[in-house]
């Protein structure tokens, strides 16, 4: 509006006015228009849902014409309740509800109340987000909030907070246990938002080598990103002993990073310190910083444990930028985002063709791209891969990324023995890598080991509470392996995306004889995916047992999968 008013004002009537007509397919009707908003009232909580998909997907389509600083982007809010109605129009606590969900949302979401989340996570084909209990502003009560994800395959590898998370899963273990909470920049930037990500990302890598120590996985502690929370408090959600937390600050060329460790249980600072350099001094300062995390927590290490923590740096500071910005959006796991941080990546090995940690970044990158075929070229998208992850273990050898991506490739190339000894070797160098944990069982899984495998997802919740679907998408195939079906149905029921999961689902209720339950899954699962052919995704599956393929192929058949 500062900058151009009349233009902002008359593209804003425009959208409002497109919105107001559009509510009306939905079984809506726009109750009133406050400023550059709208309250909408629905006949039903899936129609609210899918109207507030949809008016991002109209803003989206009309922001295509305009530069980005003068885009529109709007926030949405849906809750399900009794409400007053007047002349005046709709009031009370479950209007304000909705109003204040709207607040809190990210630009281009829709946030919705756990009531909404009950009536639609079965009936629309989104994935959903668990963000936990959220006190809104002149709300008495906490509201258990859920983030609407449209991307669905995305939504399957995002990390996420679980609405039952077993009490046991948080044992806190033997070992001295710390969790790194995001570095905060204040430099009042955004971006320098890369550089404490990071950094914090880096040091999570860094210490999780050490066998002598447990550490939170990256998922679970960037949870903590946006909530001011003392360390005793993020201590016992997370089940730590040990807090570490930070600050970055950037002016001109120099750089100054504060750092401290937290004793949760007494609430005592052990260990703090001030790092003052000059900008291009920035990996020297990760080390220093690494060190003295492990130094603090009096953990005993041997020197050769030490030297794996030196990392292979680059060359170049623009490399290491641009690797730390791919980071920022690989995490989002979604087409677009993916193929952002592809093109951060390739930035880096342009400027330095050594860099591994780059080379083994492109190839997860590649490797997402075939797994959701987002790619024109699925099969040379995971050839790509493969070269790629060679290429990063041969410029270091020492790192467990690049070993990580190429057992993925080996996986689903069929070539299973090198598919476990690649994760092998990179869980001897990373033992608290959460995800390699999962990789790894799901690839033990469809080599027949599914015992192993179930303890390695174990571990790897542990590790990061806050897990992704991913983990319980692996965990319900080892049970299916071992016809364990109702452990399958409890699995796959606490997955945040009813979509992914919903083939493992069908065929279990169908192994058990309910065969009308299985195939109403079934018809929603075409409804997402009308292109899905069971004889195709038979070929793809990387079992080894030929029999665990066809036990779930016969699952899939009485559920009515191969129907027309």
């Amino acid at each position: 509006m500062g900058e151009n008013e009349l233009d902002t004002y008359s593209a804003l009537k425009s959208l409002i006015s497109q919105l107001e007509s559009t509510c009306t397919n939905f079984n809506g009707r726009v109750i009133e228009v406050r400023g550059d908003g709208i309250l909408a009232l629905f006949e039903t909580a899936t129609s609210a849902v899918e109207f507030g998909v949809e008016l991002h997907r109209i803003a989206s389509q009309h922001n295509q014409a305009r530069p980005e600083n003068q885009r529109i982007k709007f926030r949405a809010g849906v809750h399900l309740g009794e409400i007053l109605i007047d002349e005046r129009g709709i009031h009370g606590d479950n209007v304000n509800i909705a109003a204040r969900l709207q607040e809190i949302a990210e630009p281009e979401r829709v946030y919705v109340s756990a009531a909404v989340y009950d009536q639609v996570c079965n009936r629309l084909r989104y994935g959903y987000e668990f963000l936990g209990s959220r006190q809104l502003k002149n709300i008495i009560s906490p509201v258990s909030t859920y983030c609407v994800r449209s991307e669905v395959s995305g939504a399957t590898l995002a990390g996420t907070m679980r609405p039952d998370l077993p009490v046991d899963l948080l044992d806190r273990p033997d070992t001295p246990s710390v969790a790194i909470l995001p570095f905060s920049s204040t430099s009042g930037d955004e971006s320098d938002n890369w550089i404490a990500e990071g950094l914090t990302d880096d040091i999570i890598m860094n210490l999780s080598k050490f066998r002598n120590l447990f550490i939170i996985a990256r998922n679970s502690s960037f949870f903590f990103k946006t909530q001011s929370m003392p360390p005793k408090e993020a201590a016992q959600k997370l089940n730590v002993r040990y807090i570490a937390r930070g600050s970055v600050r950037r002016s001109a060329n120099r750089i100054r990073i504060t750092a401290e460790l937290v004793d949760a249980s007494t609430e005592r600072t052990i260990w703090a310190e001030r790092f003052d350099r000059k900008i291009d001094d920035i990996f020297d300062i990760l080390d220093e910083v690494t060190e003295c995390i492990v130094a603090a927590t009096a953990v005993m290490i041997e020197s050769h444990e030490k030297q794996r923590m030196v990392k292979s740096a680059p060359s170049d500071l623009e490399a290491y930028s641009s690797v730390l910005k791919g980071q920022h959006h690989i995490f989002k796991y979604t087409r677009n985002d993916n193929r952002k941080a592809q093109t951060f990546y390739q930035s880096a090995l342009e400027r330095d063709g050594g860099y591994a940690r780059a080379a083994a970044a492109l190839s997860r990158t590649l490797n997402i791209d075939w797994r959701y075929s987002w790619s024109e070229d699925s099969s040379g998208a995971l050839e790509k891969a493969l070269s790629f992850a060679q290429r990063s273990i041969e410029l270091d050898p020492t790192d467990a990324r690049g070993f990580g991506e190429l057992g993925y490739v080996n996986l689903y190339r069929k070539e299973h023995d090198a598919a476990l000894q690649s994760y092998q070797r990179a869980l001897a160098l990373n033992p608290n890598d959460a995800d390699m944990h999962s990789d790894y069982a799901d690839a033990l899984a469809h080599y027949g080991d599914n015992e192993t495998a179930i303890t390695h997802l174990q571990q790897a919740m542990r590790l990061n509470p806050y897990f992704p679907d991913q983990y319980l998408w692996h965990l319900g195939g080892a049970y299916y392996n071992l016809r364990r079906y109702e452990d399958v149905i409890e699995t796959v029921n606490k997955m945040n995306n009813p979509t992914e999961g919903q083939r493992m689902l069908a065929a279990s209720y169908a192994q058990l004889g309910q065969t009308d339950l299985a195939r109403q899954i079934t018809d929603k699962h075409r409804t997402a995916h009308p292109n899905f052919s069971l004889s195709r995704w038979a070929t793809v599956q990387p079992d080894r047992l030929e029999e665990d393929t066809q036990h779930l192929v016969e699952g899939l058949k009485k559920a009515g999968f191969d129907r027309a």
